[in-house]
């Protein structure tokens, strides 16, 4: 029981550093005019969270 619940607290500290790495403030620090191998920086940035949050989300419930 302990195990479920430290989870559910992990998963849940991990959705509020996903809503915060993904608002409109920290969105706005990567919304420049650059590209990275004619990829925009912002596409980049947010397809790293997305990626980076599904990885920890798989690494919190399978251990």
């Amino acid at each position: 029981m302990i195990k479920a619940t430290l989870t559910g607290q992990r998963l849940a500290a991990l959705f509020l550093f996903g809503w915060v790495l993904v608002s409109a403030p920290v969105l706005s620090l990567f919304d420049v005019g650059h590209s990275w191998g004619g990829v925009p920086v912002l596409y980049l940035y947010v397809f790293g969270v997305w990626a980076a949050l599904i990885g920890l989300m798989a690494w919190i419930i399978e251990r």
